[in-house]
């Protein structure tokens, strides 16, 4: 019966999958594809960027700000997204990381700045992060989150029709859902990072910086991850592994420089 269960589970899992949407927010010419944002997700990445702002202590460190302000200059106007209500700001955390949410509202913390190190490298985590709200990554991950939600309501539905019994019906939800995670949601959390790093390397291009620099940044961060130790393999990753993404970054740099010389 557990044999069963599992077949009828990755089906569903299967089948959901050639659902969600895939759309890439990038062709193969290195083309970029905006796709705005939902006024809901606007409304609530703006709240969520005020109630950060509240709850985190924000550093007025002369030297970074200005650094911050000065590549945001540069990436703005080269990032097509509409009716931003552009923001950056500085965070004290030691922890290296930036994030960018839906209306134009960008964080980063000061632990970042160990491994940019530069304008160039800044820019490629920037450019990476706002990529993720010009290609409207949070809304797609929504709406497959619903489409799994309801393929696991399907199964249970079509489970109970047969005369299933509730612990075989617990033990195929479970296993819909753990096949979910690793089959459907955590590959494509890593194609959109991805995504992001092409897309980042593109926004950076524009802005006038050698794109090269994302690579070296990249590396910084591989550096910094393999002293701190982490070792998930990457299928049970949101982020794919760095050699991973290092090694496709290089692999779109033609592309990437190409764009650096046409601006």
């Amino acid at each position: 019966m557990k044999y069963w269960l599992a077949s009828i589970s990755l089906t569903t899992i299967t089948l959901l999958s050639s659902c969600v949407p895939t759309s890439p927010a990038m062709d193969q010419h290195g083309h970029v594809h905006v796709e705005q944002s939902s006024s809901s997700l606007r409304a609530r990445g703006l709240k969520e960027f005020e109630d950060i702002k509240r709850v985190k202590r924000i550093s007025l460190d002369p030297k970074l700000n200005q650094q911050v302000q000065r590549v945001a200059a540069r990436l703005k106007p080269v990032i097509p997204l509409q009716n931003a209500a552009w923001e950056f700001v500085i965070f004290v955390d030691d922890e290296p990381n930036a994030f960018a949410l839906p209306g134009g509202k960008v964080g980063i913390h000061t632990g970042l700045f160990k491994i940019t190190q530069n304008d160039a490298g800044l820019a490629a985590v920037l450019g990476h992060e706002i990529s993720h709200v010009t290609s409207n990554h949070a809304g797609k991950r929504q709406r497959q989150t619903l489409g799994l939600a309801a393929g696991g309501l399907l199964l249970d539905q079509m489970l109970k029709g047969q005369g299933s019994s509730d612990e075989d019906r617990v033990r195929a939800a479970a296993l819909y859902g753990a096949g979910a995670t690793v089959g459907v949601a955590l590959p494509h959390s890593r194609r959109h990072e991805l995504e992001a790093d092409r897309i980042g390397a593109i926004f950076m291009a524009r802005a006038g910086y050698d794109p090269k620099e994302a690579v070296a940044m990249w590396e910084r961060f591989a550096a910094y991850n393999k002293k701190k130790g982490s070792r998930t393999p990457e299928f049970l990753r949101t982020h794919p592994l760095d050699d991973t993404r290092i090694n496709a970054l290089k692999a779109f740099m033609p592309q990437a420089l190409q764009e650096y010389r046409n601006h």
